[in-house]
């Protein structure tokens, strides 16, 4: 199922609607304004919290927490050194780690596992700058299907690859 991430890049605290393919409003993300480290959070359309996605400090490569009912669900990290193409590492907890690889900059990337592709992100579909499509394999029972958490590693992929694109968070 395909989940539209419309990023308003020049509001106070990134805050922006994640719609599903029918323009419904799913999910609300949440940036934290003048908070010493990068935080967002993942909220359902009543404002209930589901993620809260944060900036780890004083590590030697990037990363961010996906924390659910404070408890660490996923940590996506940075290669150290890859230079033959881009990827990024999602340990998750309690299951095989993902990948991700591909174009971020350029918003065209896959997160897949060992059993296969998690999530297809896009923005080629679009014309709309800052517009991106999250194609979640939905028919996973595993934890490879939850919504949720593959939208809060998404943001975190953005929040991320943004810097080295020179922008700040």
């Amino acid at each position: 199922m395909k989940f539209l991430v419309r990023e308003r890049v020049f509001d106070i605290g990134d805050d922006y609607w994640v719609t599903d393919e029918d323009d419904r409003k799913v999910f609300l993300v949440d940036g934290k304004a003048l908070r010493i480290r990068t935080t967002f959070e993942l909220k359902d359309t009543e404002g209930n919290l589901l993620t809260t996605i944060r900036r780890k400090l004083f590590k030697v490569r990037d990363q961010m927490r996906v924390e659910r009912d404070g408890q660490t669900v996923a940590t996506v990290r940075k290669r150290l050194v890859n230079p033959l193409r881009d990827k990024l590492v999602v340990e998750v907890e309690g299951a095989p780690d993902w990948e991700v690889t591909g174009d971020f900059l350029g918003k065209e990337y896959v997160i897949s596992d060992e059993h296969g592709t998690v999530a297809h992100v896009s923005r080629t579909w679009f014309r709309i700058r800052d517009t991106y499509a999250v194609d979640v394999n939905t028919h996973r029972d595993d934890i490879g299907g939850d919504v949720a958490l593959v939208i809060s590693v998404a943001v975190a992929v953005d929040s991320l690859t943004r810097d080295d694109d020179g922008e700040e968070d």
